[in-house]
């Protein structure tokens, strides 16, 4: 009795070691993913940044200029600074919309039409 729990006890030591090894080898690839998008999503961040950096500098320029001018009033200023509401993810959206419908229309007109013949195959017999 004592030798069997003492096997069984080894035996489950053995298969936590197991799966410890296949959980480590499974979260090295995880990690790497993680980081590849993490230093995807920083590069990103960075251009971002640096574009936006550069046209207030520019827009800093041309308020400094027109205000020299005695040209700048309040409704000129705000459509200056306004910042444009243009985004990627709009045409990303629209994309994969469209992607979509195609995809459903392979899928799905394909059977219709074929339950179609089918129906009237049979009513034919």
């Amino acid at each position: 009795m004592k030798s069997e729990l003492e096997r069984q006890t080894e035996e489950l030591e053995q298969t936590l070691q197991k799966q410890l090894e296949l959980l480590k080898k499974e979260s090295e690839d995880w990690v790497k993913v993680g980081g590849a998008v993490l230093a995807g999503a920083l590069l990103v961040f960075a251009v971002v940044q640096l574009k936006k950096k550069k046209s207030s500098r520019k827009t800093d320029k041309v308020l400094e200029v027109l205000q020299r001018e005695g040209l700048l009033d309040k409704d000129l200023e705000k459509k200056i600074t306004k910042s444009e509401k243009a985004t990627f993810w709009p045409g990303i959206g629209q994309r994969l919309l469209i992607a979509g419908l195609a995809l459903a229309k392979e899928k799905y007109l394909k059977d219709l039409f074929n339950a179609d013949q089918t129906e009237t195959f049979e009513k034919g017999q």
